[in-house]
């Protein structure tokens, strides 16, 4: 590694953290207000636009609810993936040193994060974001922001493993 090199990564690593930091607190406060504010699980859906609604959903699989876990073997089963999943992450921040991979590991740490803690706390994932069509024809599943968060980063990586990537090794 060059002398120029560390300083660069350690920035980088410090600014995921902190976007990693934020996203987990706007994550967490988004199903806070869900639960606690809105009360959507006693109120039901929620209309927000004419092609979306706020609905409380407990998700006790993964993305698009596959893997659908009904025992506490399973729920732990999946939190420990995060976690583990989680930790992996953090060790590939300290080691970016392009501040579009960083940011896109800090959106996917986040989310893991956030996941994980509700899948500890309440035994599933939730919920609350149901976007359609106005005709209400077509419907996308149910999210919340840890998982926008995910889908961010992972286009982002894809973004810098496409674009960036091909221009720097040119």
């Amino acid at each position: 590694m060059t002398a120029g090199v560390a300083p660069v990564a350690g920035s980088r690593a410090r600014l995921g953290f902190a976007v990693a930091g934020l996203g987990l607190v706007l994550d967490q406060a988004t199903k806070h207000w869900v639960l606690d504010v809105a009360d959507l699980g006693r109120t039901g859906p929620l209309a927000i636009a004419p092609f979306a609604d706020l609905r409380l959903v407990w998700n006790a699989g993964i993305s698009y609810g596959l893997l659908q876990q009904n025992s506490d073997y399973g729920r732990w089963l999946l939190v420990g993936l995060s976690l583990a999943a989680a930790v992996g992450l953090a060790w590939w921040l300290t080691r970016a040193t392009g501040i579009i991979v960083a940011l896109s590991v800090a959106l996917i740490l986040s989310g893991a994060i956030g996941n994980a803690i509700d899948r500890a706390i309440y035994g599933a994932v939730i919920d609350f974001v149901y976007i359609y069509t106005v005709d209400r024809a077509h419907s996308w599943y149910v999210f919340n922001l840890a998982d926008a968060w995910i889908v961010a980063g992972v286009v982002g990586l894809l973004y810098d493993s496409i674009f960036v990537g091909r221009r720097v090794s040119s």
